[in-house]
């Protein structure tokens, strides 16, 4: 059954209302992406605030890879969370995560930077 008043339409305006334990499970990992980005985003402003004895450049890229981290988290994880409503509702299967790959190399970065700076202390 379909809902025209629901957002967003490309979401909602196709396929079969499912059910809602699984809506309801996707959109508690959507928020799970968003309690994420607002650990990465207060761990970009923390590195930068607190006055760790690493080199400068390594707290301001830290702070920027965090930061880039916590602004582009919200956006796939709603690419994500869309994708995966609407193949709940057609009845396909699940599509794979977008956010795996993009969190994991930047928290790899973020690893080598603090371990880098550690070293040229």
């Amino acid at each position: 059954m379909q809902s025209s008043s629901r957002f967003p339409k490309a979401v909602y305006g196709v396929g079969d209302e499912p059910d809602a334990r699984f809506t309801l499970a996707n959109e508690r990992t959507f928020l799970a992406w968003i309690r994420t980005a607002l650990a990465l985003i207060a761990g970009g402003v923390a590195i930068d605030a607190v006055a760790l004895p690493l080199p400068v450049w390594v707290r301001v890229a830290t702070s920027i890879v965090l930061l880039l981290l916590g602004l582009a988290v919200p956006v796939l994880a709603w690419v994500g969370w869309a994708a995966t409503e609407r193949a709940l509702r057609l009845g396909r299967p699940l599509p794979s995560s977008l956010l795996t790959l993009p969190l994991a190399g930047g928290v790899l970065v973020v690893a080598v930077l603090v371990v880098l700076g550690v070293l040229l202390q």
